[in-house]
């Protein structure tokens, strides 16, 4: 550990400072991402601190006793390369302990996540575009509602590692966010949700059966907010999510190395158009 150096855990309030970090960084996250990042594992948020200043943050969201993730990583400017973020890193990873833990990586850094046990498997891509109205919105397409919570609870453990049931009551739950799922025949095959951004909107996660469900999930997320930025994080290893943004003329902007301590996880990869975030999974 540096000289003078050491770790706490942040509070709420903590983690809304990392959120702004965030903004000046030009991460564009939500604004009700704090509260949503902390319900999710109020122990797994830490901060580094420097003589009384924060000086780096992340988090280790803990989903169960099998899978956690890691984000919100950031050494401020001018601290960077002393060595903090490593301390830091290292005990968000004893945190952890023996789950497989995933984290979305810069990729100049993949080499650095490797030497600290990561494997990188696939590349997570950000694409952007301007919203468009489409049409009328499909029959099976309706709004979640608190009644739904468990079709969508068991839906999403198909494509995500764990059961995250806190932060899936609050990232339903944003006053700023609308969340939609497809249905037929009372059977729930697919559901995604939007939310407001310092800049625009980003859909995530986009869950779906196939292409066809995700698109019309996708587009009944655009019928109302016409003309406004709208972005989706799309797995490359899913070709048929990436097709989706292109053919909705959006643009990739940037990309993220999906990374794994334990390896891949079993889930269904071809139902994900969209992840979450890039912070908490």
């Amino acid at each position: 550990m540096p000289t003078g150096y050491h770790i706490e855990r942040m509070t709420a309030a903590d983690v809304q400072t990392a959120i702004n970090w965030a903004a000046c960084e030009g991460w564009n996250p939500g604004v009700d991402d704090a509260a949503c990042f902390y319900a999710a594992d109020p122990n797994g948020f830490f901060k580094g601190v420097l003589s009384g200043e924060t000086v780096a943050t992340g988090s280790a969201v803990c989903y169960d006793d099998a899978y956690a993730f890691c984000g919100l990583y950031i050494v401020a400017p001018e601290h960077r390369g002393k060595g903090y973020g490593l301390a830091l890193t290292k005990a968000r990873l004893a945190y952890c302990g023996g789950r497989n833990v995933g984290i979305d990586g810069v990729l100049e850094n993949v080499k650095i996540y490797e030497r600290i046990g990561y494997e990188a498997f696939y590349e997570n891509c950000r694409f952007e575009g301007v919203a468009k109205a489409r049409g009328k919105v499909s029959s099976h397409v309706r709004v979640v509602t608190h009644d739904d919570f468990s079709a969508v609870r068991h839906y999403d453990r198909q494509c995500f590692p764990a059961y995250r049931d806190a932060f899936l009551k609050a990232w339903l739950g944003q006053a700023q966010a609308r969340a939609v799922l497809y249905e037929e025949d009372g059977r729930v095959m697919g559901y995604a949700v939007r939310r407001k951004c310092l800049n625009g909107y980003k859909v995530g996660p986009l869950f779906a059966d196939n292409a066809d469900i995700a698109a019309q999930l996708f587009d009944a997320l655009q019928s109302d907010i016409e003309g406004e930025l709208i972005i989706l994080d799309t797995p490359e290893n899913n070709g048929d999510a990436v097709r989706l943004a292109e053919r909705r003329g959006m643009k990739k902007v940037f990309a993220t190395a999906r990374m794994y301590q334990k390896g891949l996880p079993d889930i269904a990869a071809g139902q994900i158009f969209g992840i979450t975030s890039f912070e908490l999974g």
